[in-house]
């Protein structure tokens, strides 16, 4: 009855796979959905073998130094062994912040995770049913892998150093000033009614102080407020403070607690705090814990972290910190605090029993032991490899992981069996044929030591700009504005005005009319001199240019009419392309015209070529 009772805090295996292994989760809530089914949220664990390479050798080596600090540190440290190095692995579980929400039927028994300490060894979990340990955090986004900074600091490396116990009669020769500060002497003159009057009086200058400042009349407004804000222990501190740099002499103590400039006024971070800050705290206590780097640095950059820890236990004083812990009390006690999951008894869809003879798995043994004979064999892996496990290391598989027996070739970590192989009877004289093989029949992708792709990419294609377009651009750069149309590429240009532009300028510039710069003269000139002598139709010299209809494209192919009056070329051979718009009988424009004459989108001069 206990086994299959549930609770909050527990750690526990879940299946979301029937040939995976088991996932391991803590569980954080227990919540009732409105058909009655009860759904956990979790905080998951991951094994070794979810993480990438780069971050499995960081592990490792985490692992080697926590071996050697323990052979320092302890007396009669045992080494691993291979063998026993690779039973350690299935152990060793990468704490996350990550959380999901699974139903509570998926649970498949209960195990124990705890944080590994450096005085143990980690070989005592060897010995141990269904029990972890987690030395690092593991960040699935971020791809991170950083130490536990709930480490337990135990061992002689993290011990104070005591300073030998001076005899009596001996001298001190260190300097007691730069050792200690005195703050304050109980030896004085004062009652204790002289220190309550001189503390009322403290709290009054701090009140009169806040009334004259106009910073704290807006986080202030009302007489109450101020008194409150001015009676917080900073007050109080700086009075005492005060009292004991004058020596405790009232008189003094109370010219010292108003300046030359107006009464001094003390703050805490509970007050210098805005209240937007203050839901940002919260919102980041929520999420983080009090974990104050991480607040600190996702929620408030601008705070020192000296100062977050300083308004949480001044926060925890509040009013509202009561009413949160209400609020949480209560949520608690309507949320579930355990569930009762029975024993899942279903067979599992790999078991083999009555599905293949010995005759169709060919004999083979055992991926796990080697074994021949066994009460129950399952399937493992792909089909097409017929991979089995039996009972024994299906159980292994599915709680730890991993395979408890070594390969004979000495390789630890045996990969999955789809990406092991079968040995091929192909030979390949070079290695990208090889390469290319593993990619194409196995899926398999192997590190290029070349920078050229493993697999064919698509043939590249290119616009080509023709001459007309670059005409269009010199003549009409006051009506396209090409500076301001390339940082808005979306913005569309008004055709009809740009047509009629190049239709009156580029005649007026061949005969001179037009006002252009020498050299933009000249590039007008060398572009129409390279256009087909069957592109110009009718007299250049008059306003109304017909174009190019019916002219050759840049590779000498025939252009083609569109229904829609828009003239698009084809692909060239080389796999370029050239695009070209306009109505039946009309000039050229631009190549980013749009098909129906109406408006273009320019996109920059990306492709004046």
């Amino acid at each position: 009855m206990s086994a299959n009772m549930y609770r909050v805090g527990d750690h526990v295996y879940f299946e979301t796979s029937s040939s995976q292994p088991y996932q391991i989760r803590r569980i954080e809530e227990l919540n009732k959905t409105q058909n009655g089914n009860v759904e956990a949220k979790v905080m998951c664990y991951f094994r070794r073998r979810d993480l990438p390479p780069t971050l499995t050798q960081l592990a490792d080596k985490h692992q080697m130094s926590l071996e050697e600090e323990q052979q320092v540190n302890s007396e009669g440290f045992e080494e691993l062994s291979d063998y026993e190095r690779h039973l350690q692995k299935h152990r060793e579980l990468f704490l996350s912040r990550q959380v999901e929400t699974v139903p509570a039927t998926h649970i498949r028994g209960k195990c124990s995770v705890t944080l590994l300490n450096e005085t143990e060894s980690a070989k005592s979990y060897l010995s141990r049913e269904d029990s972890f340990y987690y030395s690092l955090v593991y960040d699935p986004q971020q791809k991170t892998l950083l130490a536990d900074k709930g480490e337990i600091r135990v061992g002689s490396s993290f011990q104070c150093h005591l300073i030998p116990l001076s005899t009596e009669g001996e001298n001190d020769d260190r300097n007691l000033d730069d050792l200690e500060e005195l703050v304050y002497k109980p030896d004085h003159d004062l009652d204790d009614n002289q220190l309550d009057q001189l503390f009322i009086l403290a709290r009054s200058v701090g009140t009169f102080g806040r009334a004259l400042d106009c910073s704290s009349t807006v986080r202030q407004p009302s007489l109450h407020m101020s008194a409150a804000a001015a009676s917080r222990d900073i007050t109080l501190f700086h009075a005492m403070d005060v009292l004991h740099e004058n020596e405790y002499d009232l008189t003094k103590t109370i010219c010292g607690l108003v300046g030359k400039g107006g009464p001094t006024i003390c703050r805490d971070e509970m007050e210098e705090w805005s209240s937007s800050e203050a839901n940002l705290f919260e919102e980041a206590l929520e999420k983080y814990g009090k974990d104050f780097v991480d607040i600190r640095q996702d929620f408030l950059p601008w705070k020192s972290l000296k100062s977050v820890i300083e308004y949480y236990y001044m926060w925890k004083t509040t009013d509202r910190y009561v009413q949160q812990k209400r609020v949480k009390a209560a949520e608690n006690e309507s949320k579930l605090k355990q569930v009762y999951i029975p024993s899942y008894n279903k067979p599992n869809p790999n078991l083999l029993s009555g599905k293949l003879t010995e005759s169709q798995m060919g004999g083979r043994p055992c991926e796990g032991c080697g074994t021949e004979k066994a009460e129950a064999w399952y399937a493992w892996g792909p089909l097409q490899l017929q991979c089995r496990l039996c009972d024994l290391c299906w159980s292994y598989w599915k709680h730890l992981g991993g395979l408890k027996s070594a390969s004979a070739k000495g390789e630890y970590e045996r990969p999955p069996p789809s990406q092991r192989l079968e040995r091929s009877a192909q030979e390949f004289r070079h290695k990208s044929h090889l390469t290319r093989h593993l990619v194409v029949a196995h899926n398999i992708v192997t590190r290029s030591v070349s920078p050229k792709p493993i697999m064919k990419t698509r043939a590249a294609f290119s616009l080509i700009a023709i001459p007309v377009t670059k005409i269009a651009r010199i003549l009409c750069k006051d009506v396209l504005k090409p500076r301001h149309i390339a940082r808005n590429p979306t913005k569309v240009i008004n055709f009809a005005a740009m047509k009629h532009a190049y239709q009156l300028r580029l005649p007026q510039t061949i005969a001179g009319t037009f006002k252009v710069s020498k050299k933009a003269k000249a590039k007008v000139l060398a572009l129409v001199s390279k256009m087909p002598a069957d592109a110009m139709v009718g007299d250049p010299a008059s306003p109304s240019l017909p174009g190019i209809m019916g002219a050759k494209d840049m590779m000498g192919r025939k252009r083609a009419m569109e229904p829609g009056g828009g003239l698009d070329a084809k692909r060239p051979a080389t796999g370029g392309v050239i695009r070209h718009g306009g109505d039946a009988g009309s000039s050229p424009v631009p190549s980013a015209m749009s098909a129906d004459g109406a408006d273009m989108y320019y996109g920059g001069d990306n492709a004046n070529k």
